[in-house]
């Protein structure tokens, strides 16, 4: 079994994909965008509607304090609304 250094630790954890939950309505058009954004730029996420998921939109509340959509989990990051510069900051992306 290799044994890995803190180098080539980092090195993969670099790589390892975020974790991405977007709590939706079907409704709400920034909702629609920011699956769109996602898509385009090729991460893959998670869709929770809140509109029929009562937990689910508890647990939105929970997390971002927030009754609105979109919102977006990203490793436990939380983003209000379809904030794309934050977005792009915690995905580490480029325009």
């Amino acid at each position: 079994m290799a044994v890995r250094n803190r180098t080539d630790q980092k090195r993969h954890k670099s790589r390892r994909r975020p974790r991405v939950l977007i709590f939706t309505t079907p409704t709400c058009p920034h909702c629609r965008a920011a699956k769109r954004y996602l898509q385009q730029r090729g991460i893959p996420f998670t869709e929770v509607d809140v509109s029929r998921d009562r937990r689910a939109a508890m647990d939105m509340v929970r997390r971002s304090g927030q009754q609105g959509v979109p919102v977006l989990d990203i490793d436990g990051r939380i983003v209000v609304g379809f904030n794309r510069a934050k977005i792009d900051r915690l995905l580490n992306l480029r325009r």
